[in-house]
């Protein structure tokens, strides 16, 4: 018997990928993850997202067709395959609370990353990219995006110095997130069972299990893309966005610290 809220809680991760994917919300895809750990715990979070940012990825491609600078995704590509593989290596090493730090960890920084993003872009001239910075960061974002899908501020570092044109900066993002998650897909597939190798996870992190979640939530994610598109015809995203770094930024520190909410809510109504 499936729980109510770990239906409700995947529902909405669906649609919140399928709403960033359409280029509305800031950091709402960055909710996902987090959100979806609260409710499954971190490794099968993980399993059970990726499938679903996968698809989005396809529905962003298709809308962003060739709308990008493609050779940023060859600057960062030989550096993504290493950090995918320097970060499966190490997720099978790290426990289950472990994981949920450096998830809530990512979640925290990616909203500190947005607010000081202006200040610490603001000096800067605009570069051209070349293949060692590349490399560095395509490491960063493989091993961030392979612990929590949670390399975009990594990846954002990486393109706003460059002063893209809006259009141009979202299409090579879904350009290289594409890649990026199709990589991992193999990787979260196996496990030592199949390949014999010492750095594979010793279970796959996307299972039966996960993969029977993914299929059901996979349809609400074009209903995601439907709404962000309703949403950015129709209203300002700035507080929606606020909002949205907010409740990122609480789950993030509720992932780090495990604050016995549901125990402060109990002694709070007793209380009065």
């Amino acid at each position: 018997m499936l729980e109510p809220g770990k239906i409700i809680i995947g529902a909405l991760a669906a649609v919140f990928i399928g709403v960033s994917k359409a280029g509305f919300g800031g950091g709402l895809g960055m909710l996902t993850t987090p959100l979806c750990v609260l409710a499954f715990g971190p490794k099968e979070a993980l399993g059970i997202v990726l499938p679903m940012l996968c698809a989005g990825d396809l529905f962003s491609l298709i809308h962003y067709w060739g709308k990008w600078k493609k050779e940023n995704l060859w600057y960062l590509l030989p550096g993504v395959v290493a950090g995918v593989l320097i970060g499966v290596r190490l997720i099978g090493r790290f426990s289950a609370r472990q994981l949920n730090v450096a998830i809530g960890s990512l979640a925290v920084g990616f909203v500190i990353f947005q607010l000081l993003r202006e200040t610490i872009f603001r000096a800067e001239g605009k570069f051209s990219p070349r293949f060692g910075l590349g490399f560095l960061f395509g490491t960063a974002t493989g091993v961030a995006s392979t612990f929590a899908h949670g390399a975009g501020p990594v990846v954002a570092m990486f393109l706003i110095p460059q002063r893209l044109p809006k259009i141009v900066f979202v299409g090579t993002t879904v350009l290289i997130f594409t890649w990026v998650n199709w990589i991992k897909m193999p990787f979260f597939l196996l496990d030592q069972s199949v390949i014999p190798l010492s750095w594979l996870p010793a279970e796959s992190i996307i299972n039966g299990q996960t993969i029977r979640w993914s299929l059901a939530l996979i349809p609400l994610v074009p209903a995601g893309v439907w709404l962000g598109v309703q949403l950015n015809r129709r209203f300002s995203e700035t507080w929606f966005t606020r909002a949205i770094y907010a409740l990122l930024f609480l789950t993030g520190l509720q992932l780090i610290f495990e604050f016995d909410l549901a125990g402060w809510l109990h002694a709070l109504i007793r209380a009065s």
